[in-house]
């Protein structure tokens, strides 16, 4: 049971009553008589909890740095009327707006409830109990009681690169329909007849085609489609680092995004493994449209460890999973240490078996202190910030002459970077 300020306004007034006007025992026991009497009253018609229904969505999806509405449904199955107030409780981290809401139902009726919810980092968001507290026509006492209605909130990754990924399908679509060769080569499929020309090679023309047209018939190969793509994403220490207004690993999931959108628009698969000492997410053999949602639901979740990546064991994951030679995308860090005591022991067996393109986070903090040179401070700053770009280099020279391709760039240059170079590679026909 609980009680409201409205009463303890009436016993003030009788009180002040008593005082004042009837300053007598029997006015007291009178008046504090009524109002034990209005409140029984009071609490006996009021609503009653297990006749209100609640339910809503089981989950609910939203971006990244955008709102969403989340709806309750409250339903009065019984045949009294129900008045109260209603608590709809989230985590701090969901921001939510608008969780108090009047309740005002008469038998048999529906309402709904809508809670806005603008999560600040992404994720699930558990709800929490709603609490119901139902009164009496007078206002004065009621019962209180708390519903277990289950729902969560996805906050998907922000996917700010989106906007590049049409001129990006674009460009795609101009080298499939442009990319074309005379000549089968690895990674090539057939393409279509054109008719011989001076100059071209003869073990290129179709005898059977021709027997059935009238003119020389040759074929003409492009890039083959339907090749696989492996997204490997570090989850561990190196990753938990600030980069710009993000982490590392927030830069990595926006362009692993981009490059699985122009991947599925090339007609490859896709496969995702986060990984530090053990799998955190993963997404296999997917392609076609749904290929961003699933990667965006299998990233939403994933956050930095405060461990050091298993390097060995990241790359006996991948090979387990991928049995036919595919790009395999790895994000990393390009520090000195850990390339030599992570990557450059097992990138042999990876580039092995598939062809290896390591991808990699820059810090313009540090560009910018290199270039920053009007103070003694400065100068200190600077000298660090070349030693870190000339180490950053040698480790990514030390990878091109291994032939293992390399794309490290700021945040905001990366996901583009990355798809220009998936571009170029599908234009040579690498993949």
């Amino acid at each position: 049971m609980v009680v409201t300020g409205r009463l303890a306004a009436a016993a003030g007034a009788a009180a002040l009553l008593v005082a004042v006007v009837l300053p007598s025992w029997s006015a007291v026991i009178a008046l504090t008589g009524a109002l034990a009497a209005a409140l029984c009253i009071d609490l006996g018609m009021a609503g009653r909890a297990h006749d209100l229904a609640l339910s809503r969505e089981s989950l609910t999806t939203v971006r990244l740095g955008r709102s969403v509405g989340v709806e309750l449904v409250a339903v009065n199955t019984g045949t009294r009327a129900l008045h109260g107030i209603l608590w709809d409780d989230w985590p701090d981290s969901a921001r939510a707006e608008n969780r108090t809401h009047q309740v005002d139902l008469a038998p048999g009726t529906q309402v709904r409830f809508r809670t806005m919810l603008n999560p600040t980092y992404r994720g699930d968001r558990v709800a929490g109990p709603v609490t119901v507290r139902l009164l009496g026509p007078l206002g004065l006492a009621g019962r209180q009681t708390r519903f277990s209605v289950p729902a969560r909130v996805r906050a998907l990754p922000a996917f700010r690169s989106e906007r590049l990924l049409r001129s990006k399908v674009r460009r795609l679509q101009h080298l499939d329909g442009r990319n074309l060769a005379d000549r089968r080569g690895q990674g090539t499929e057939f393409d279509s007849f054109r008719e011989y020309v001076a100059g071209d090679d003869v073990r290129a023309i179709d005898w059977r085609a021709t027997a059935r047209a009238t003119d020389i018939l040759v074929r003409t190969w492009r890039p083959e489609r339907n090749r696989h793509v492996v997204l490997l994403l570090e989850t561990g220490r190196v990753s938990a680092g600030l980069v710009g207004a993000g982490t590392r690993l927030d830069a990595s999931i926006e362009a692993a995004l981009l490059l699985g959108g122009l991947a599925a628009a090339a007609g490859d698969s896709v496969d995702l493994l986060a990984f530090d000492r053990q799998p955190r997410a993963e997404v296999r053999g997917v392609g076609g449209k749904g290929l961003q949602l699933k990667l965006m639901h299998a990233m939403a979740g994933i956050t930095p460890t405060l461990v050091d990546t298993d390097s060995s064991g990241l790359v006996r994951a991948a090979i387990q999973r991928t049995r036919r030679r595919s790009l395999v995308v790895w994000f990393t860090g390009l520090d000195g240490a850990t390339v030599e005591e992570n990557l450059f022991p097992v990138l042999p067996v990876l580039a092995q078996r598939h062809r290896v393109l390591i991808v990699s986070v820059t810090d313009p903090e540090v560009a910018a202190a290199a270039a920053r040179r009007d103070t003694v401070a400065d100068l200190y700053a600077a000298a660090a910030a070349e030693s870190v770009l000339a180490e950053r280099a040698v480790v990514q020279e030390s990878l091109r002459r291994s032939g293992i391709a390399v794309i490290a760039a700021p945040p905001e240059r990366l996901p583009e970077a990355l798809a220009d170079e998936y571009l170029e590679l599908k234009q040579s026909g690498a993949v």
